[in-house]
């Protein structure tokens, strides 16, 4: 054969060759089944926990260059969490979102998009806890489509049990006000009760709100007087009051823990003994959920970010996204020893709103905050350590707010100086750029940072819609 011939042949046999290459696999598309079925999904939302608030937190903890839990996870995306009829949400329609994948009005529970938000009306005792609610319907969530598969459930926050992000998992309601009837919905069997939850109701709750479970003659809120955690007591729930019968607690029967009144207090201001701590709550909920044959569905909040933002206590705000941070990296390490490589888990971490706190100035570099270090916390300094001024020639410090209740009118000059040792205080309120009342800091519209690990987890990414997240996860999960 000639040259020529030899060159033609060999290069028929190389595109020959070519032709019978299979394709390389498509990349999987958001929405489409995932290879593994995720038998167990843990949602954690950081309330009010915005891209600032995790990067002070981030530095607070850290320092600029270290890592917090939801910086670890490998799968990540941004969320826009515009409600249904405002640029910036509540709380209420951005976890009724994630939860339902329908858009909500403020202050709407996991409702149609219809549905208006009326404020209750006053009960027989003058607390407006009375529903007003004329229009919508209900729509459902992911822990009843997990319980249509007889999936294990569990509801973990350290606010109330009843607040709006807690509630928007299991109740149904035109206002987030609605809380005794909240409440009720709880209780197998008990009028109010939501049946989509199954026979059994929840299996695992922990936070606060007993206020809304008990009669109002015995110092609860309750003007129908019904005893919630009688009921459920009778029901075979096990109920636990302080930290000693939180810890006495095993698997085998439904569990209800309400740990303050209302809200539970600050991680750094509670009493250990009575309000255990989200770390723990959270590793709890999974040992008594996981022996489930059909997998479980846990909510976990920390709701206390958003509270202390409202007040612009920017240190307790990253303390308790700190916290946060911790249960979720607990709940890794619990399921990595339950479900080794969480082939059969999926764990998505994200916050439902951010707020308006800021990162001032162009100050050098802290390192984390320590006894001897202010950290994020102080002021702002330059890289010769001196603190820089403002146009009235006064420091300021390196976190600030758009709104807030600390506003000085007029020459910051007249006010006195601010030190490292003041603005550092548990109590020290953040100055702002626009004047609130007191507790009243603002949401932000900004979108929120989502990270993912686990079965499924791959189907997160890129910028999506809240109601996106509710989606993917009734995709992964396979409800």
């Amino acid at each position: 054969m000639r040259p020529t011939t030899l060159a033609t042949a060999a290069l028929l046999a190389l595109l020959a060759g070519c032709a019978a290459t299979p394709p390389a696999a498509p990349t999987l598309q958001a929405g489409t089944q995932p290879a593994e079925r995720a038998r167990n999904v843990i949602f954690f939302l950081g309330d009010g926990m915005g891209i600032n608030t995790l990067t002070a937190a981030r530095i607070y903890s850290v320092g600029e260059d270290g890592e917090l839990a939801i910086d670890s996870l490998p799968e990540s995306a941004f969320v826009k969490t515009f409600s249904n009829n405002a640029q910036v949400t509540d709380s209420a329609a951005s976890m009724a979102a994630y939860m339902t994948g329908v858009k909500q009005n403020n202050g709407v529970i996991s409702m149609s998009t219809d549905t208006i938000s009326v404020s209750p009306g006053p009960d027989a005792n003058g607390n407006n806890l009375v529903s007003r609610c004329t229009t919508g319907s209900r729509v459902d969530t992911l822990l009843e489509l997990a319980r249509r598969r007889g999936m294990a459930l569990g509801v973990v926050t350290t606010t109330s049990v009843t607040d709006a992000t807690p509630a928007s998992t299991y109740a149904h309601a035109c206002h987030r006000k609605l809380e005794t009837d909240i409440a009720a919905s709880l209780v197998p069997g008990g009028a109010g009760y939501n049946g989509a939850l199954g026979a059994r109701g929840l299996d695992v709750v922990f936070g606060g709100g007993a206020q809304f479970f008990t009669p109002f003659a015995a110092g609860g809120k309750r003007a129908d007087n019904r005893d919630l955690l009688g009921e459920l007591s009778a029901q075979g729930f096990r109920v636990a009051r302080d930290t000693a019968q939180f810890n006495a607690l095993s698997p085998g029967q439904p569990v209800i823990g309400l740990f303050a009144q209302n809200h539970l207090d600050y991680h750094e201001a509670r009493n250990p003994m009575v309000q255990p701590g989200l770390p723990d709550m959270t590793r709890k909920a999974i040992d008594m959920l996981a022996p489930s044959p059909n997998g479980f569905f846990l909510m976990v909040e920390g709701g206390l970010i958003d509270h202390a933002l409202h007040a612009t206590l920017a240190k307790r705000a990253l303390q308790e996204t700190v916290v946060y941070n911790a249960a979720l990296q607990a709940a890794i390490d619990r399921m990595q020893a339950i479900d080794p490589g969480l082939k059969n888990t999926l764990i998505v971490a994200t916050a439902d709103h951010d707020h308006t706190l800021l990162l001032n100035g162009y100050t050098a570099r802290t390192g984390k905050t320590t006894p001897g270090n202010p950290g994020v916390l102080g002021l702002v300094r330059g890289l010769d350590g001196k603190p820089k001024l403002d146009k009235d020639g006064m420091p300021y410090t390196i976190i600030g707010f758009g709104t807030g209740e600390n506003r000085y009118a007029g020459n910051r000059a007249k006010q006195g100086s601010l030190t490292d040792d003041i603005v550092t205080r548990d109590d020290y309120h953040q100055e702002a750029v626009v004047r609130t009342n007191k507790g009243a800091e603002t949401h932000g519209g900004a979108d929120v940072y989502l990270g993912a690990v686990g079965a499924g987890s791959e189907l997160f990414r890129g910028t999506i819609d809240n109601t996106r997240v509710f989606s993917l996860i009734k995709t992964a999960a396979g409800l």
